[in-house]
């Protein structure tokens, strides 16, 4: 007894439930939510498209990374300058400013990576971490926690 996906010969497939679709010749044929053992192509990131008209120069599409890129560039400067707390401060800023421009913005070109969520929490954390260390760093931190003394007690001597 023969199915509506059975085989009618060797080359024809046969597919007459809802679930099929035409392959590139026009055919019908038994679509799968599998997927393909080699990838073609690559998904464009969510958000990735342009975030300035089509008709506006290169540099003026690409605004959102260039603004961050350029913040960084400006941050590392400041720490090759021996401005070390405030230039981190700067690359940590960038980065959190980077999570807000990907939160905020529908298109924000270059600067997006992966999915939205993904973009935000990785440019949030790395961010906020800056800036923590920063705030942190020796000598004369700016931010101290209480306990991180007492946890760090036996791996960091102070002597």
């Amino acid at each position: 007894m023969e199915g509506p996906d059975e085989i009618e010969g060797p080359d024809e497939i046969e597919v007459t439930d809802a679930v099929s679709a035409p392959d590139a010749e026009g055919k019908p044929r038994r679509a799968t939510r599998r997927f393909p053992l080699f990838t073609r192509d690559t998904a464009r990131p969510e958000g990735g498209g342009r975030a300035a008209p089509r008709d506006a120069p290169a540099p003026a599409r690409q605004w959102p990374i260039l603004a961050v890129l350029g913040t960084v560039g400006l941050g590392l400067l400041l720490t090759a300058f021996d401005v070390f707390r405030y230039g981190t401060l700067l690359i940590g800023a960038a980065l959190l400013a980077g999570a807000v421009l990907r939160w905020v913005m529908p298109d924000v070109g270059m600067l997006a990576v992966r999915s939205r969520f993904t973009d935000i929490v990785t440019y949030g954390i790395l961010g906020l971490a800056i800036v923590l260390l920063a705030m942190m760093a020796q000598p004369k931190p700016w931010l101290t926690i209480p306990y991180l003394k007492d946890t760090l007690h036996y791996t960091v001597n102070s002597n």
